[in-house]
């Protein structure tokens, strides 16, 4: 492939940074710092890698630039994309790049201004997904404030004690598990 002409060249750059700016698994990456302090500025960065690579490699294939953006992420964020997202932003990226050597400019104009607008929008978060489990327990802790015994096995000794502060009843007893875990169980 031929290096698009200066301003397809600088148009690209835009729509690179438009595409890594609304991937998900780059915002997630850079709002909770897996990259360090310097988040932001690596995924500043990141747009510049992807379009120089672009300009130094002939005939890329989405596969290749999949791979190199998996590198960027794992390399820089500490981050393995396995969300199914790392094929559709290569693609859009290589559909992008080809569009701006085809002279195609006002169609790349179009589509940045769709990822801006899906920007604006709202940027993705992480949320910590709660299971009933964990929803159970914290009822349970918010009604009983923290006075339930929670029984511990001991060390050295192999003995049972419970630790509580209100002594109603006494411990139950622990139950090894086969595979060499502990399970302790809390009294109704």
């Amino acid at each position: 492939m031929d290096a698009p002409l200066p301003p397809a060249r600088e148009l690209f750059t835009e729509a690179v940074r438009a595409v890594l700016d609304t991937w998900p698994v780059l915002q997630i990456a850079v709002d909770n710092g897996f990259g360090g302090a310097y988040s932001q500025q690596k995924a500043d960065w990141m747009v510049d890698a992807v379009q120089q690579y672009f300009h130094q490699n002939a005939d890329l294939e989405q596969y290749e630039v999949e791979d190199f953006l998996a590198d960027l992420m794992n390399n820089e964020f500490d981050t393995v994309v396995d969300d199914g997202s790392l094929p559709q932003v290569a693609l859009q990226i290589c559909q992008l790049f080809k569009q701006c050597e085809q002279g195609k400019l006002s169609e790349v104009r179009g589509q940045i201004a769709q990822l801006t607008q899906k920007k604006n929008a709202g940027r993705a978060k992480a949320t910590p997904v709660e299971t009933p489990a964990d929803e159970e327990e914290e009822e349970e802790s918010e009604e009983e404030d923290g006075a339930e015994p929670m029984e511990c096995e001991g060390a050295a000794e192999g003995k049972s004690s419970a630790v509580s502060s209100k002594e109603k009843d006494p411990p139950q007893p622990i139950s090894p598990e086969e595979d060499g875990w502990t399970v302790v169980r809390r009294k109704k």
